[in-house]
């Protein structure tokens, strides 16, 4: 796997794809390479504006790309519902689960969840519930779910899952990224017609690191994090080649995380050690459980 890149994604034509937060830094470049080597794309945004202008710039970039946009806002569950009930019929090759917060003041989702592991992991558990049908419906579907290095300082905190006793921020992303990893993993044992992968983008510059700061109004440690997306992050097109492989490499493996090659930080994509946590006997099982108990999403057909 040496050297791959966005060159090396095969002929995608006549399959249909689905990126959550296409509008900017991973998920962009994600969706613009899928539709740049052929597959029809939806962008699901939030942002009807934001997502609007970045489908604007890429069809400047591939004219030809077959490229869709569509609302979704994955904190509220009833965006959810409707964005499946729209795009679950036809079969679905690829769905790339991306879109997400980061280390945010404390906030709650329109069903009342914490914001980070309501947007990061449940509004995706919903989704890929829902959209299961089509995804079945295609010949080789494949799942990804995007995670974080912060997977490996996570811990899953059911008693108090939502951070209403104590709320941390950085600790709300660790747990809501290792969700990501454990839920990647536990659909790829649940639902044999269906590649699911979980992938990492390392440190790629994107505008998640200022969001937090921008949101408490700490101007200072804003441009202090815009200082080392510059100075020491890749650019969000190589975080977005660990996706990018995972949704379209031949030899991708079920159950599998891709990451940079170079210590997980930055370099093409290979497939990465996870942490051992993540494979906690019952893990997956008990986070399974939780998430359709509190998203009212079951997988139908799924094995326990």
């Amino acid at each position: 796997m040496g050297g791959w890149t966005a060159g090396d994604i095969p002929d995608l034509r006549g399959r249909r794809a689905i990126v959550t937060g296409a509008n900017s830094g991973i998920g962009y470049h994600t969706a613009l390479q899928l539709a740049r080597h052929g597959a029809s794309v939806v962008l699901a945004c939030r942002s009807a504006e934001r997502g609007g202008a970045a489908m604007e710039r890429m069809r400047a970039a591939a004219p030809q790309a077959d490229l869709a946009l569509d609302s979704l806002d994955l904190a509220d569950l009833a965006s959810v519902r409707e964005f499946a009930a729209r795009h679950g019929e036809a079969p679905l090759d690829i769905l790339v689960n991306n879109a997400g917060v980061m280390a945010i003041p404390r906030r709650s989702t329109a069903d009342g969840f914490e914001m980070q592991f309501g947007t990061n992991h449940l509004g995706h558990f919903a989704l890929t519930g829902l959209l299961l049908p089509a995804l079945r419906a295609a010949p080789s579907a494949r799942v990804v779910t995007v995670t974080s290095g912060f997977a490996w300082t996570g811990r899953i905190a059911f008693d108090d899952l939502q951070g209403e006793r104590r709320y941390r921020k950085w600790t709300a992303y660790g747990q809501a990224k290792l969700a990501n990893l454990v839920f990647a993993k536990e659909l790829d044992r649940r639902v044999s017609e269906v590649t699911s992968v979980a992938a990492h983008p390392g440190y790629a510059a994107t505008n998640l690191q200022q969001t937090g700061p921008r949101m408490q109004g700490n101007t200072l440690m804003e441009k202090a994090t815009g200082l080392g997306n510059a100075v020491m992050a890749q650019s969000a097109a190589a975080g977005a080649l660990p996706s990018l492989y995972a949704a379209t490499a031949p030899d991708v493996r079920g159950g599998a995380c891709y990451g940079p090659r170079l210590l997980q930080y930055r370099g093409s994509p290979a497939k990465v050690v996870t942490p051992r946590h993540a494979d906690r006997p019952g893990l997956g099982e008990r986070l399974w459980e939780v998430s359709e108990a509190l998203t009212g999403v079951t997988y139908a057909g799924a094995a326990a």
